[in-house]
This record gives C-alpha cells, structure tokens and sequence, in this order.
C-alpha cells in the first residue's frame, strides 16, 4: 500500500521540522543566533489517468487526470535574518550590528569566515579577537598605553592616549553584506562561511548606504521567539502523530485482508 510509505515520509518531514524547532530553542540565548525554518517538497506523482490525454479518437481529453502523490521531503533549512535585539553589556569591546553586515574574521586556515556575534576582547597583542581568539578584520590593534577606547557607529576604533588630547584613529572595522544571507554555510562556534549560493562578500565601512551601524557595549541577541517556536513544537507533534495513525489505519486494512478466506 502506498499509504505506508506516504505516511513514513511523512514522519520523517516532520522529525526534521522538530530537529530544527529544537535547535532554535536551544540558541534562543546564543548572541546573534538567527533561526532556522524547515521548508517541505512534494514528491513524484504516479499517474493513473494523465491530464491532457485523449479519452476518444473524437480528440476528446481528460479535464484532470489521476494523480497520487508519494508523499513529502525536506526542501531547505533557511535561515531567518531578522534583527535580534540589542542587549547592553557595558563591555567596551561588545559591538552590536544594527542593520544589515556581518563582522569578519580570520580563520587560522587563512579563509574568512562571518559572525553577527559581537562578542570581542584583546588578544595579549592588543589586537581585537573573537572569544575564540580569532582576530576581527581587517586586524585593529590597541596600543599599549590607551586608557580608553571608543567604537563610533561608523566603526571607526579611537584610542584615548596617556598625555594627548585628542583621540588616535586605530583602524575601523569593516563589514560584509551579501546577495543571498540564506546560502551562507554554518560551521558552528557562531561563524558563517560564504558559498557559491551567498555570493562572494562586499565589504565596506558601517553607516554607508547598504550597511548597518555599529553601537559599542552592547551584543546581538538570538531572534529566537520561544512562543512562536513552541507552537510550531506543537503543530509538528499534531502531524507527527496523523502520519503515524495513517500507518496504523494502513496496517489494520492489510490485517483485514490477510484474514479473508
């Protein structure tokens, strides 16, 4: 019976769609975490009667056809991009984005990878890290004797030195934007990499035209929304439980068959 298998995928979809809803939950306190939808696909069809086809020698055609579908597939996981909230930390090294770019940052690998999580201290260098201490492009470094830094939303880094006045520009951080957010590749620890479907990065300073702003002492918080997430919980568990009554309601049927005499 095709049933059993139409319902099998079925339960399979909506395992997944629970795996990602569970995923979203448990990042709703990861800073710049973006959630994650599970998208479903149809599959093929066997056709009984095909729509179109003649039914007479008279050039007569069937209006609809016979169609039975053989159930559902997971399409895509796409990632929701929209702003999180900004939390203030009082760390003078935390930058939030507030709009659209991603911070980068220099993988010991040599490749550069892309994070909305702000989260930044000093290396024993001075120069600006990621808690993982990898460093913030395009690589700002703090001089030793600066008693105070501010981060202004243009990005630009300005040092306040012992015995001078006016503040030394250090450097500015740079942000990337690209075509396709969605085709961007995780590869956990908060880090994205660029891929043939999100385009290649354009990088550029805070505050142009395409770009957010950078605020100082405050992070990105997860837009994880644990209501909406938990119904989504629940709607999947309702699905989950229908396919599994139409394998039941399946299996009764070849029961019935298998006692007929």
């Amino acid at each position: 019976m095709r049933s059993l298998h139409i319902a099998g995928t079925g339960m399979l979809a909506q395992q997944t769609n629970v795996e990602v809803i569970s995923n979203n939950i448990a990042n709703m306190s990861t800073t710049g975490y973006k959630r994650r939808r599970a998208e479903f696909q149809d599959l093929l069809y066997q056709n009984l009667r095909r729509v179109g086809s003649q039914s007479a020698d008279t050039g007569s055609v069937l209006p609809s056809g016979a169609q039975i579908g053989l159930g559902v597939k997971t399409g895509a996981v796409y990632r929701i991009t929209e702003q999180g909230s900004l939390s203030q930390t009082g760390n003078r090294f935390d930058i939030a984005v507030r709009g659209n770019g991603y911070f980068q940052v220099q993988l010991p690998s040599g490749e550069t990878a892309y994070t909305r999580d702000g989260t930044f201290a000093l290396s024993p260098e001075g120069v600006i890290v990621t808690a993982d201490g990898f460093v913030v492009g395009p690589g700002i470094t703090i001089p030793a004797n600066a008693t105070d830094v501010t981060i202004n939303a243009t990005g630009e880094v300005l040092a306040k030195l012992d015995g001078q006045v006016q503040p030394q520009n250090v450097g500015q951080i740079q942000l990337a934007v690209f075509a396709n957010e969605g085709g961007l590749e995780a590869i956990g620890d908060n880090l994205l990499l660029a891929t043939p479907g999100s385009g290649a990065a354009q990088a550029g300073a805070p505050g142009t035209p395409g770009y957010g702003q950078v605020m100082q002492g405050f992070v990105e918080t997860s837009n994880v929304n644990v209501v909406q997430e938990i119904t989504n919980l629940i709607t999947a568990q309702r699905a989950y439980e229908m396919n599994s009554r139409v394998i039941s309601a399946s299996d009764e049927m070849l029961s019935t068959l298998s006692r007929l005499r």
